[in-house]
């Protein structure tokens, strides 16, 4: 750790602004508006962002550039943040981030990037932001997080390292999406464009086994060996953490969930999901789908497409939480074709599918890594040659 020097975040910067807080009119041209939604874990997804109408003089001043980061100040997002790269596009930010313009005389910004990604940075988060109702922290409180910073080819080596997990996660990422519309394609064609008179109807619910999970606090762990997280709507949206909860691994084999398994989340946040995490136990509020009688692409693909009906109607009920009940599966209908129809589909379909989850299950691999490499190299516990 010789030659590595305490800096804070503040330190580093040449600036530091709260966004654009003029009310911004979406629209179909302007500059992107990135808001706090868009910063999520995992990276920005650019064609979410809406366009807006802006004052020349104001996105002259909001303008983002390559090297900033962006950071969330308020609500459950506070701490969340992204480094901007690679953008050709005009981009200003909305008033609940923070803009730090890291200083390229004085860091790396993809190493600093990546220091903002690490626990430290979210356990100083938790911990400034926390006690309150809506928690968040604004600009000085954030800009005091310290941390140490090697020497300038040590920064750039330890962003390469990790920038290259980086940029394999999301090709993987991206590729599933190719994937998915690929399906999603060949599922419409077949199924809405080109149905064929005389296939057989039948409910949903008739097509595939729908098992709901456990009361999972009803099945504590007894020890710390035979032990697995529980699979929570949380999880099933941002995966397996440290905040998980436990049960015990003695339940029926059915409650197991694997990497592979089709779970469906038919209470609040209702969502479709093919498991790519780590074997866990399923609690109540999700399905778990399987079928002995049809391909598991099939029953998936038909899941997905009365999705956008059954959040419809779990947003028409009066409650806290919106859900579905088991007459909403007998209710959504299926088309059934003849079985060497079926199999001709499968032949496409299925090596799709099996290609999503192979690489869903490397994207996970690689995500463990970076994870497990950034804290060791951003202390200096491992070390990199430049």
């Amino acid at each position: 750790m010789s030659r590595w020097e305490a800096t804070t975040l503040a330190d580093l910067c040449s600036d530091i602004s709260y966004g654009y807080t003029t009310s911004a009119k979406q629209t179909a041209v302007g500059p992107k508006f990135l808001r706090i939604t868009d910063i999520t874990p995992d990276r920005i997804n650019w064609a979410d962002v809406p366009y807006c109408v802006a004052d020349k003089k104001d996105v002259h001043k909001y303008k983002l550039k390559n090297g900033d980061i962006v950071i969330a100040r308020t609500g459950a997002t506070t701490g969340y943040n992204k480094l901007i790269k690679d953008i050709s596009f005009d981009a200003v930010y909305a008033s609940y981030l923070i803009r730090y313009e890291i200083d390229a005389t004085k860091a790396v910004p993809d190493f600093v990037g990546h220091i903002l990604q690490s626990s430290a940075w979210y356990d100083y988060v938790d911990a400034i932001a926390g006690g309150s109702a809506q928690p968040g922290a604004n600009a000085k409180q954030l800009g005091s997080f310290e941390f140490s910073l090697p020497p300038f080819a040590e920064q750039k080596a330890i962003a390469a390292v990790l920038s290259s997990l980086d940029a394999k996660i999301d090709l993987l990422h991206r590729q599933n999406k190719t994937l998915e519309a690929m399906a999603e394609a060949l599922f419409r064609q077949w199924f809405v464009e080109d149905a064929q008179e005389g296939w057989h109807e039948r409910p949903l619910s008739s097509i595939a086994n729908f098992l709901n999970g456990l009361a999972c606090q009803k099945y504590p762990p007894t020890d710390d060996v035979e032990k697995l997280p529980v699979l929570k709507i949380r999880e099933l949206s941002n995966g397996i953490s440290d905040t998980a909860d436990w049960a015990t691994s003695h339940v029926k084999p059915g409650y197991i969930v694997e990497a592979g398994d089709v779970i469906f989340a038919w209470s609040a946040s209702l969502m479709v999901k093919v498991w790519d995490g780590e074997k866990c136990v399923l609690n109540q509020h999700l399905f778990k789908v399987t079928s002995d009688e049809f391909p598991k692409w099939f029953y998936l693909r038909w899941c997905k497409h009365h999705l956008a009906e059954f959040i419809a109607v779990a947003a028409s009920h009066a409650t806290t939480m919106g859900h579905i009940k088991r007459g909403d599966l007998d209710a959504a209908m299926v088309l059934v074709p003849p079985p060497p129809v079926l199999a001709t589909m499968s032949k496409q379909m299925q090596p799709l599918l099996d290609k999503q989850i192979a690489s869903a299950r490397q994207r996970k691999t690689l995500e463990k890594l970076r994870d497990t490499l950034l804290p060791k190299l951003m202390s200096g516990e491992v070390r990199v040659a430049y």
